[in-house]
């Protein structure tokens, strides 16, 4: 049996970081751990409604309500911001922590601060990833990336900076690529399956527990209509929707397709009129319980966001990938990989290739054979579950 321990997590303000480490802290807290969480004041409701205890800090980082914060367009910014963000927060959580200390750091991927004070003070820290890992090799797979973050001279300033400010923190590792790529342990919140080069991570280092699913009432529910013999749910997520071309094609490509009733989310961007005449089919939201609706699915397109990825294959259902940004490239190509989707960019996006590529995927026997085998394979992961139980023997009497 394991004690009941502190255990702090600390993560960034924002959605795509905080939300997948909500229901693991719940079951952390309903096992009797008392769990305090460092944060921005603007994740507060959130995470007391998982039991946890806000340790609010100020953070620099562009969010939502902060309309003078914006992210740099280029990589090197993005990384500098990351930085001065993790420079400012280190000074307050280690006011916040330094008279009540845990037995445990949990950390965000986004957010090694915590790591530097479980040196400091000798306490164990595991990161959480809500996205994938480095792989043994993966400097030499992605050389081209690793070439420009070593030689652009913006992206070595940076590295010179982290590397010189986690010699002042009296880390051992002080490249600044490795001590973020290469903790001693984590725990990462994807199913193995959308991990790229899976079989060559370090399973010493990382545990995959899969996506940690909880109870979503509380979002509202979704019935499919009667007489619906295929749904379709068509959503970007919640950053990326300023897409009313997009959203038209969709409109012509499944607008009285036999047999099919589509629920489209637009997001808050977009308005109502620059859609044109919404068919009798489709139903039209700014907003969905999008988990609901996919346990009903039949099909789904999506921008291939983690979140979004994860819970296609947990509901089994054929995706078609759209990808805006970031990681989300590289997403849809991994389910690409998998056999259950299709791949296909924004300005590619026109109503035949919608409709041809759901219809190919929807009428595939293999597709289903590989979402089925897919989405037993998540469901054994275990998620919250299971990353409660590894956290525990991280602090195991």
């Amino acid at each position: 049996m394991s004690r009941r321990a502190h255990i702090a997590m600390v993560s960034i303000p924002a959605h795509g970081h905080v939300n997948p480490s909500l229901e693991l802290i719940r079951e952390l807290v309903s096992r009797g751990h008392r769990v305090t969480y460092a944060n921005d004041e603007a994740f507060a409701e959130p995470i007391r409604g998982t039991g946890a205890e806000l340790r609010p800090y100020r953070s620099l980082l562009p969010r939502d309500g902060v309309p003078d914060k914006r992210w740099p367009d280029d990589l090197a910014g993005q990384l500098d911001m990351f930085l001065d963000d993790a420079m400012s927060m280190l000074p307050q959580l280690r006011a916040a922590y330094e008279h009540d200390r845990p037995d445990l750091f949990l950390y965000d991927i986004g957010c090694s601060t915590a790591r530097i004070l479980g040196e400091n003070w000798g306490i164990p820290a595991v990161q959480l990833s809500p996205s994938s890992v480095a792989w043994e090799g993966y400097e030499q797979d992605m050389a081209a990336l690793v070439e420009m973050l070593r030689t652009d001279p913006r992206a070595v300033a940076h590295y010179q900076r982290y590397s010189a400010w986690l010699k002042e923190c009296g880390v051992a590792e002080t490249d600044a690529m490795l001590f973020v790529g290469k903790p001693p342990r984590g725990l990462v919140l994807i199913p193995r399956a959308l991990q790229p080069q899976a079989d060559r991570v370090d399973l010493k280092r990382f545990s995959f527990v899969g996506p940690c699913f909880g109870d979503r009432s509380a979002q509202g529910s979704w019935q499919r209509p009667p007489g619906a013999r295929k749904v379709l749910l068509v959503s970007l997520g919640s950053t990326f929707t300023r897409q009313p071309g997009f959203y038209r094609a969709c409109l012509a490509a499944f607008g009285g397709l036999a047999g099919w009733h589509v629920v489209l989310q637009i997001g808050k961007h977009v308005a109502m009129e620059d859609l044109g005449p919404i068919p009798d089919n489709v139903e039209v939201h700014r907003w969905v319980p999008q988990l609901a609706v996919l346990e009903q699915a039949d099909a789904f397109i999506t921008h291939a966001g983690m979140g979004g990825s994860q819970e296609g294959l947990y509901c089994g259902v054929p995706m078609i990938a759209v990808p805006q940004s970031t990681d989300q490239f590289s997403n849809a190509d991994q389910l690409v990989a998998l056999g259950v989707a299709r791949r296909i960019d924004t300005e590619d996006a026109t109503a035949d290739a919608l409709r041809s590529a759901l219809l190919q995927l929807t009428e595939d026997p293999a597709v289903a054979t590989r979402l089925a085998a897919l989405r037993k394979e998540l469901r054994a992961e275990a998620g919250a579950a299971r990353a409660a139980e590894l956290l525990e023997k991280e602090f195991r009497l």
